[in-house]
């Protein structure tokens, strides 16, 4: 099995809905309804303009796998308004997704590598995300197992959310 990851555009919108709705359903299935609801990104218009939003704000990237979109991430110059910018340049990741057919298999970490090497690529040493900071931290656990380090906490409503960040 191998992976491979391309720059995306606006075309790949539905690959990358696609994406992000079976990641609903897999979190769903996993008992995890705060994340990100349980409607499909695709059948919510306000998410669906998020989403197309966030792609044209930066670079889209789909990881593959024989074809098959497997993972997606926007990496844009600048958080989601929700999260202060930081006061230095930076790359920052959102919309990190992973097909759930292919969960387990290191989509995930394929992308977050890619994001570094990006970074650098640019000549920027810092490269930030944000994350649910419910569900027992697991997904915040996730990024710091990929060299990421906590920051700030944020909540948008009732939702908790972590920044981290990672030099490179």
């Amino acid at each position: 099995m191998t992976i491979s990851i391309r720059k995306g555009g606006a075309e790949d919108l539905p690959a990358v809905l696609g994406v992000l709705d079976s990641a609903v359903v897999w979190l769903n299935g996993k008992g995890i309804t705060a994340q990100w609801g349980t409607e499909p990104f695709s059948g919510r218009p306000k998410a669906v303009k998020q989403v197309e939003d966030t792609m044209a704000a930066g670079d889209p990237w789909l990881a593959e796998i024989d074809g098959v979109p497997a993972g997606t991430m926007t990496l844009t110059p600048h958080p989601g308004q929700y999260v202060e910018p930081a006061d230095e340049p930076e790359v920052y990741v959102r919309l990190l997704a992973t097909d759930a057919r292919f969960h387990g298999q290191g989509v995930g970490a394929a992308l977050l590598a890619h994001a570094v090497e990006e970074t650098r690529r640019r000549g920027v040493s810092l490269l930030r995300v944000d994350c649910f900071a419910g569900g027992e931290g697991r997904l915040v656990e996730y990024y710091e197992a990929r060299g990421f380090t906590r920051t700030e906490t944020f909540a948008v409503g009732d939702w908790p959310g972590q920044i981290l960040e990672r030099r490179v």
